[in-house]
C-alpha cells in the first residue's frame, strides 16, 4: 500500500498542537506551531551529513502541504 508523503495529525491531550507526519525516509513528526522535529529514524554520521542538507527542504515541503490542506478546508 502506498502512503501519502504527509499527514496532518493532532491529539486531544495536546489541544494547541498540530503536527505533520512525514512517511518517507527520513520519517519525522513536525510540530507546526514551533517547527520542532521528532525523528523516527536513527542516523549514523554519514546520514547526518545528508540529512543536514535536506532537513530545511523537508520542513518547507511539510509546511507547504499543511498550508494547502488548510486552504482546502476553508
Amino acid at each position: 500500500m502506498d502512503l501519502p508523503k504527509f499527514f496532518i495529525a493532532d491529539n486531544s491531550e495536546l489541544e494547541d498542537e498540530i503536527f505533520i507526519l512525514h512517511t518517507e525516509f527520513p520519517r519525522f513528526l513536525l510540530n507546526v506551531a514551533n517547527d520542532e522535529v521528532h525523528w523516527f529514524e536513527e542516523f549514523d554520521s554519514e546520514d547526518e551529513k545528508e540529512l543536514a542538507t535536506h532537513t530545511s527542504d523537508l520542513i518547507e515541503q511539510a509546511l507547504e502541504y499543511y498550508d494547502q490542506e488548510i486552504e482546502n478546508f476553508e
